[in-house]
C-alpha cells in the first residue's frame, strides 16, 4: 500500500469548520487507496496565546524551558483529538497520538530539540488496519520521558521525519497558499507558483526568508530523499513538488527571490588588522547565543580594518551593547549600527552553468538607484543587504528583469 504523510498547519485547522475540511481531504486520499498518517499544528494562533500566558507569569527564562515545552505542546493535543473525533464521525477509523505516544525520541534541548529516533510500530499497525493515525506535530520526548518541542515550524519537521522512517511515497504540506512562489505574491503581483523546485533551492529560499517551509524540514527531506509537496488546504491544486534535481531537464537560471526585513547591520570601525581580531569581536556575540549572518571585512590603506556583520533585528540592541564593551578592549575607533536594512536574495541551480547573473542583478539595482550595502554569494544564490525602504521596489525590479513570471528565469 502506498503511504502519504499529510501535514496541516495552524491556519488549516483554525476552527472546527476548517478541521472538517481537512478531514474531507484526508478521506479523499484514503478513497484513492493510500494509507494516511496525519501531522497537525495547534489551531490558529493558539501557540502564540500559550506563549503569551507564559510571559504573563513573567517566567520566560532558560531554567523554565522544560515547563514552557510542557505548556506549548498542549496546543497540538487539542487539534489531534478534535480531528480524530471528526474523522470518526465521518465513518473513518482514527487514532490520535502525542509525540511521546508515537515515541519520537529527541535530545533534551528544550524548545529546539533534535529528533534521534522514531518508533513506527503503532503507525504501521494503524496503516495495516485502515486507521488514520493523527500525530501531534512539533514535539517528542527525551530519554527521561520529558516533553520536548522543536521550535517554530517544527510540525513540518515532524511530518518529514515520519515520512522518512515510514518510507512514504510523498509528504504533503498543506498551507494557506497554493505552493512555493517565485517570490512573495503580496509584494510582486506577477509572482508565479512553481511546479517543481529542488531541495537545494528550497533550502536556500527557506533559510533566506521564504516562510512556506521550515529549513530543518527541507534538510530532513533532502537527506532522506523524501518527495515533498506544498499544497493549498483550501483549493484542489497540484502545488509544488520539492525533489532531487532532474538532470534531464534544463533548469531555469533563477527559480525564486527571497527576502527578509528582520535584519540589522553592525560595524566596528578602525580595528587593528591582526590575527584573531575576528574571534575577539564575534566570540562575545556567540557567547550571548546571538546568530551572525553575513560578514564583511575591509582593510584600509593604514592597515586598520572595518568589520561589518548582520544579526536578527531582535538581537540588535543587545549586540550593540556587547560591541561597545568589545570595542574598548580592542581599541576600535567607533561602533555603528543600522536596524533599518533588509536582505534580498536570488536563488537558482541554473547559476552553476551561467555567468553574468551577479552583474545583471547589480545592474538592475543600480538602474533603480538602490545602493548595495553588503554582498554574499554561494553556488546557487546571491544575497544583498539594502535599505529596507527599497526592498519591495528591488524585489519587483528583479522579478521582472529575470522574467520569473514566465517560467524561464532568463538573463537576457
Amino acid at each position: 500500500m502506498s503511504i502519504l504523510v499529510q501535514k496541516f498547519g495552524g491556519t488549516s485547522v483554525a476552527s472546527v469548520g476548517h478541521i472538517e475540511r481537512v478531514a474531507r481531504r484526508i478521506l479523499k486520499a484514503r478513497s484513492e487507496g493510500h494509507g494516511v498518517v496525519v501531522v497537525v499544528s495547534a489551531m490558529g494562533d493558539m501557540t502564540d496565546r500559550l506563549d503569551d500566558l507564559a510571559r504573563e507569569v513573567d517566567y520566560i527564562k532558560p531554567e523554565s524551558r522544560r515547563e514552557l515545552d510542557v505548556l506549548l505542546s498542549t496546543g497540538e493535543q487539542v487539534t489531534i483529538a478534535l480531528l480524530s473525533m471528526v474523522l470518526m464521525k465521518m465513518g473513518c477509523k482514527a487514532r490520535s497520538y502525542t509525540g511521546g505516544q508515537v515515541r519520537i525520541l529527541t535530545d533534551s534541548a528544550y524548545s529546539r530539540a533534535r529528533i534521534q529516533e522514531i518508533d513506527t510500530t503503532k503507525l504501521r499497525a494503524d496503516i495495516e488496519a485502515g486507521t488514520v493515525a493523527v500525530v501531534a506535530g512539533f514535539q517528542g520526548v527525551d530519554n527521561e520521558g520529558d516533553i520536548t518541542t522543536f521550535g517554530r515550524g517544527g510540525s513540518d519537521t515532524t511530518a518529514v521525519a515520519l515520512a522518512a522512517v515510514l518510507k512514504a511515497d510523498e509528504c504533503q504540506i498543506f498551507t494557506d497558499v497554493e505552493g512555493v512562489f517565485t517570490t512573495d505574491p503580496r509584494v510582486v503581483e506577477g509572482a508565479r507558483c512553481l511546479e517543481k523546485i529542488t531541495y537545494e533551492e528550497m533550502l536556500e529560499l527557506a533559510s533566506l526568508g521564504s516562510g512556506v517551509l521550515h529549513s530543518r524540514a527541507v534538510e530532513f527531506a533532502s537527506k532522506y530523499e523524501v518527495p515533498l509537496r506544498v499544497l493549498s488546504s483550501f483549493e484542489h491544486l497540484p502545488g509544488t513538488l520539492i525533489t532531487n534535481e532532474d538532470m534531464d531537464m534544463e533548469q531555469p537560471i533563477i527559480s525564486g527571490i527571497a527576502f527578509t526585513r528582520d535584519e540589522a547591520k553592525l560595524t566596528v570601525l578602525g580595528v587593528q588588522d591582526v590575527p584573531g581580531i575576528a574571534s575577539r569581536i564575534l566570540g562575545p556575540i556567540s557567547d550571548a547565543n546571538i546568530e551572525v549572518d553575513m560578514i564583511v571585512q575591509n582593510v584600509g590603506a593604514d592597515m586598520s580594518t572595518d568589520f561589518t556583520f548582520t544579526v536578527s533585528r531582535d538581537d540588535y540592541d543587545e549586540t550593540l551593547q556587547i560591541l561597545k564593551i568589545v570595542s574598548d578592549d580592542i581599541d576600535a575607533r567607533e561602533v555603528s549600527g543600522d536596524n533599518k536594512i533588509a536582505k534580498l536574495s536570488i536563488v537558482g541551480v541554473g547559476m552553476r552553468s551561467h555567468a553574468g547573473v551577479a552583474s545583471k542583478m547589480f545592474q538592475v539595482l543600480a538602474e533603480e538607484s538602490i545602493n548595495i550595502l553588503m554582498i554574499s554569494t554561494s553556488e546557487i544564490k546571491i544575497s544583498v543587504v539594502i535599505a529596507e525602504k527599497y526592498l519591495e521596489l528591488a524585489a519587483r525590479a528583479l522579478h521582472s528583469a529575470f522574467d520569473l513570471a514566465n517560467d524561464n528565469g532568463k538573463l537576457a
